[in-house]
């Protein structure tokens, strides 16, 4: 019997995730006290082994373990560098499938990281939100936090009564007991460990179109209202450029509190109240993370250094509805975002951007500029038709930079060798 890695070989993160197994799903149930920021919580995940293991790792950071069952017995265990170690009573099989009981508690807060800030579990002025991506997962749940180990979710959240609980996720429960309320949330696609989050506020909510929900603070209701007045029509025009929507329902969010940057979830997205003004200003940032649901989540990259692959393509999304609803043609856009990174720094390679620069504006406005020159190269009518393709071969599996490039076809070489794998920017499209 041997040990499971303790490490997810990811080139750059390699401290997240874990070797030995893959997990199936996981099944939450947390009891969540606003006041306090109190968790009190259970993890139930099911697993399967890649090789003999005699002792496993979680990711989990700032919160204490009580107790780990391994198949129903007890285990032994230990917390250091954000790992939950785990020596089961009885070695697991090659193959076999294993489940993990963890209890646990504490107060939980973001992970910090010197380059990102703070990700993952924080307070809000009137409750709470997860913010996961790319290192937060384990600041709220023990997990293998890397985004290839896709697992299918349940998760039960207890909180008091006036507040509103959102899941990633359908709901399929909610009781009240006395101060308490409990909401049952399942998410049966597979789904990264980054794109999970939970949203605790005094939401009021709406509907945007079919299967489309919001949930807001009542003092944004009018604004929001205008704002995302034509979120419908965007649905359906990113559903003609990238085939239908890949989830059964899709949830906006906005917190009571201002946030540097709207969250990416699976199903979700959230946006902070400051990018509410009631004119429309932050439109595409509406379309850049319901683009997201194809790109990121549905298709999930799987490694970090292949991030274009959801950021490229939920940018050039905005070009295409700026260009499908009556402003700046996508060419005006590139144009326009080619000359400026002409200008910068030529040290990029989109297709490996360095752990550093996973966020950098580059990787995004490059990735786009990448789509415009294949679009140019094939034509409308193909390159519309290879991205339906490709969002549904690979629906709610993991894709890398590589498997684009062949799914893409034949003589395009030249193409991707100067766009993704060079750090000069071409000189055209």
């Amino acid at each position: 019997m041997t040990a499971g890695a303790e490490t997810s070989g990811d080139p750059y993160l390699p401290a997240h995730g874990n070797g030995g197994y893959r997990t199936r799903h996981y099944d939450l149930d947390l009891e969540y006290r606003v006041a306090p920021n109190r968790l009190t919580a259970r993890a139930r995940v099911e697993a399967t082994t890649t090789q003999a293991l005699s002792r496993f790792s979680l990711d989990l950071a700032g919160l204490r373990v009580s107790r780990v069952l391994v198949n129903g017995k007890p285990a032994r265990y230990a917390q250091r560098d954000r790992k939950l170690h785990v020596t089961p009573a009885v070695p697991i099989a090659d193959g076999g499938t294993f489940t993990v009981e963890v209890r646990y508690g504490g107060n939980p807060r973001p992970i910090h990281d010197p380059a990102w800030g703070d990700i993952g579990w924080d307070e809000l002025s009137e409750g709470a939100l997860v913010a996961s991506q790319p290192i937060g997962a384990p600041s709220w749940y023990p997990c293998n936090d890397h985004p290839a180990d896709k697992a299918s979710y349940r998760v039960t959240v207890t909180a008091d009564a006036p507040y509103t609980v959102l899941v990633t996720g359908d709901l399929v429960g909610r009781r009240q007991g006395g101060s308490l309320a409990t909401w049952v949330y399942e998410r049966p696609e597979p789904t990264a460990t980054y794109l999970m989050s939970v949203q605790v506020g005094l939401y009021e909510q709406a509907t945007l179109g079919p299967g489309q929900h919001a949930a807001f603070p009542a003092r944004l209701r009018q604004p929001f209202l205008h704002d995302f007045g034509r979120h419908g029509l965007i649905m359906s025009t990113l559903e003609r450029f990238f085939g239908r929507y890949p989830f059964r329902g899709y949830l906006v969010v906005v917190t009571c509190d201002d946030l540097d940057e709207p969250i990416e979830a699976q199903g979700m997205s959230v946006f902070g109240a400051n990018l509410i003004d009631g004119q429309r200003t932050h439109e595409r940032l509406i379309v850049h993370e319901l683009a997201h649901q194809w790109f990121g989540n549905s298709l999930t990259i799987r490694e970090w250094p292949h991030i274009w692959l959801n950021e490229g393509f939920a940018t050039y999304a905005e070009w295409l509805w700026s260009e499908a609803s009556g402003g700046a043609p996508a060419e005006d856009h590139a144009r326009q975002w080619h000359a400026k990174l002409s200008t910068g720094p030529q040290d990029l390679v989109l297709a490996d951007p360095g752990v550093s620069r996973m966020f950098d504006e580059r990787v995004y406005k490059r990735g786009a500029l990448t789509l415009h020159a294949l679009r140019h190269r094939l034509g409308d009518a193909q390159f519309f038709a290879l991205l339906k393709d490709w969002t549904a071969t690979y629906q709610h599996a993991t894709v890398s930079t590589e498997d684009f490039v062949r799914f893409a076809g034949g003589r395009l070489e030249d193409l991707f060798t100067s766009w993704l794998y060079r750090p000069e920017l071409p000189a055209t499209w």
